[in-house]
């Protein structure tokens, strides 16, 4: 049995938040971690309520192994620990963007267990989500095991392959989205005379409270936002001064641009 259940290879704030939930699930002393100095991962355990370790003990002590680097540094870290990367057992977990699983078995191994995954910061709340792809040597049981590992995370999400590049650019991108639409609506909001902190949370709150309408319900957003949109009322009036300044196709816009940012990254 590995000393850790978990060991994360980086753990900055998307690494630093699926750590916070792994503790939550098996405890901080079943988690490590392992930041760019011996400094910064002491002060990234004392943190999250975990193990301070060296990559090269994550490698060999842990059972599922979280790379949380850039994944322009992957191939020098993997050449910096191809001994230890050879040895390791673990089930590795890559969250670098646009990293697909042939070129992760390129830099890890052929024969080594791998596991793709596009998180999202409220992850960090535990009401994100996260898509998931492994590849075929991963089995069942040992992929139920991870999703139970990362369970305090929020919602896990399997995706063929192929697609997590297009969809994280709304799941893994889209919380920057949502925040500058939150603090352009909070703008409007003080523009019109409400306080700032009142702006920015009912601002907030709304969003919130809308998404989990769209989700409970299962409504087409069109038709929630049409229930909403009285004849010759105010929110109708709101919406046309989107289309007007084409919020529909910024979004498109930003999705795409996403996109072929992340397949450059690979």
């Amino acid at each position: 049995m590995a000393k850790y259940e978990s060991g994360f290879i980086g753990a900055g704030s998307m690494g630093g938040a699926l750590a916070q939930a792994a503790v939550k699930a098996v405890g901080g002393e079943r988690v490590a971690v392992s930041c760019s100095t011996p400094e910064h991962s002491a002060e990234a355990a004392a943190r999250l309520g975990c193990n301070p370790e060296t990559a090269e003990t994550i490698l060999w002590e842990s059972r599922f192994v979280f790379l949380g680097v850039k994944p322009q540094m992957m191939a020098g870290l993997a050449k910096k620990l191809a001994g230890d990367i050879a040895g390791s057992d673990a089930i590795f977990v890559s969250m670098l963007a646009g990293t697909s699983l042939d070129r992760l078995a390129e830099l890890l191994g052929a024969e080594k267990k791998i596991i793709r995954i596009m998180p999202n910061t409220p992850c960090a709340v535990g009401k994100g989500l996260t898509l998931v792809s492994a590849n075929s040597r991963v089995t069942a049981a040992e992929l139920a095991d991870f999703k139970a590992l990362m369970a305090e995370s929020g919602l896990l999400d399997d995706l063929p392959e192929h697609l997590i590049d297009a969809a994280s650019a709304v799941s893994g991108c889209g919380p920057a989205y949502a925040y500058v639409f939150v603090e352009a609506l909070a703008d409007g909001a003080v523009k019109c005379g409400v306080p700032r902190a009142k702006a920015m949370r009912y601002a907030a709150q709304m969003l919130l409270g809308s998404a989990s309408l769209l989700l409970e319900t299962g409504e087409h957003p069109g038709a929630l936002k049409d229930a909403v949109c009285s004849p010759g009322g105010s929110t109708i009036a709101g919406v046309a001064a989107l289309e007007d300044r084409g919020f529909r196709g910024a979004a498109i816009a930003a999705v795409e641009a996403a996109y072929r940012r992340t397949k450059e990254l690979g």
